[in-house]
């Protein structure tokens, strides 16, 4: 079983996400062990070093044209009769390596169907693995004929939350037999307590929101909205803002918060990989996402011990309305507004809450969730 071959496929188009950290450590895991992995990635210039790291410890990667992200993409233009450059590149690659084994990772409700269907039709074993989900993607009847079909061949459809999988089977309109509950590996260590943040300035309490600056997804302006309104104009908090250049909408963001009378308490910090220096500086993760898979940035806050503010979309399963966090019924200013509210009320709370929520997460995930996935990979191998 050693030397069997498996090509894992990103069908993101971004340079990096948080749905590559999944599928690119348990390569490595698997190629530590001798397997033959080769992978299958946008490509960008420079490449990402994680990509590079890849090629470092033996992943074969084969770098592909990169095409438009869903969200400027139709779901006719995913499904389209002739096969997409996406999957014509993974098609000449199985052909080329004849792996026996394809893992397809991809953070949008599923993979691209021509992409499916060719696995299927040449019976090459596959699994996928999908991020994110809303009820917005929604398949017609004919193409959810063939989702069901090309789902039912795949040997296992793992999600990472199980919203996400509810969210799926309502769009295909089946139950997914073959459907599985996974973890996305996190970027602290398990057992991280970074020290509780004094308050600032005349007890100045910090808000973070740690998410790319993409607002159609991660729902900053509702934030901005919120923090607007008169109740906020004599309270004490500082709002800080982490997220990459990937999806970066930061300068239309830095707008409507100068017009929203926020520019003074609203700061953008770019990027930071250090994720539990963010939380020695700040007291509460604020989410007012619309579109979400498991937000990586609510386990992490949760394990540092901080008290999560988000909205009820999926993935927001591992949150306790009230116990260890506060959960907004929909991505609205006024549901945003009542959680954040409710938190406020609460905030002399805010460190034992953020405790019973370490305590908590510490029960959903395990310690190593890549190696994790690797075993559940291994186990299907040894049945191919």
């Amino acid at each position: 079983m050693a030397h069997k071959r498996i090509l894992f496929v990103s069908s993101n188009n971004i340079s990096w996400g948080a749905a590559d950290e999944l599928w690119s450590k348990a390569a490595l895991d698997l190629a530590a062990e001798g397997f033959a992995v080769s992978a299958s990635y946008p490509e960008w210039s420079p490449p990402d070093p994680r990509i590079l790291n890849l090629i470092e410890r033996g992943v074969e990667v084969w770098f592909r044209p990169r095409q438009y992200p869903l969200r400027k993409r139709a779901w006719r233009a995913l499904t389209a009769p002739e096969k997409s450059p996406t999957t014509l590149e993974v098609e000449r690659l199985v052909a080329a390596r004849s792996p026996e084994f394809v893992m397809i990772s991809d953070g949008a409700p599923f993979p691209p169907l021509d992409l499916l269907e060719m696995c299927a039709t040449k019976r090459v074993p596959f699994v996928i693995i999908v991020h994110c989900n809303q009820y917005f993607w929604w398949p017609d009847d004919a193409l959810a004929e063939r989702y069901r079909a090309a789902l039912a061949a795949a040997r296992r459809c793992y999600f990472v939350s199980e919203a996400n999988r509810r969210i799926a089977e309502k769009q295909i309109g089946c139950e997914l037999l073959n459907a599985e509950l996974v973890r996305n590996p996190f970027n602290v260590d398990f057992s991280a307590s970074p020290p509780w943040p004094p308050l600032g300035r005349d007890g100045e309490l910090r808000f973070a929101c740690v998410a790319r600056l993409e607002p159609t997804a991660k729902g900053q302006d509702i934030l901005f909205e919120v923090l607007a309104g008169p109740a906020w104009a004599t309270r004490n908090w500082r709002l800080h803002l982490y997220g990459g250049e990937e999806g970066d909408n930061r300068g239309g963001l830095e707008r409507w918060a100068q017009r929203l009378g926020l520019a003074d308490r609203v700061v953008f910090e770019g990027y930071m990989a250090d994720v539990e220096k963010i939380w020695s500086l700040n007291h509460v993760l604020v989410m007012p996402s619309r579109i979400e898979g498991l937000p990586l940035a609510v386990i992490e806050a949760m394990l540092c011990g901080r008290p999560v503010v988000a909205t009820d979309v999926a993935g927001a399963e591992v949150i306790k309305d009230g116990v260890t966090g506060f959960l907004a019924e929909a991505p609205t200013v006024g549901c945003v507004g009542s959680a954040l509210e409710r938190f406020w009320a609460r905030r002399e709370e805010a460190r034992e809450i953020g405790a019973t929520a370490a305590d908590r997460i510490r029960r959903l995930v395990p310690p190593d969730p890549a190696r994790v996935f690797a075993d559940k990979i291994r186990e299907l191998l040894g049945r191919t």
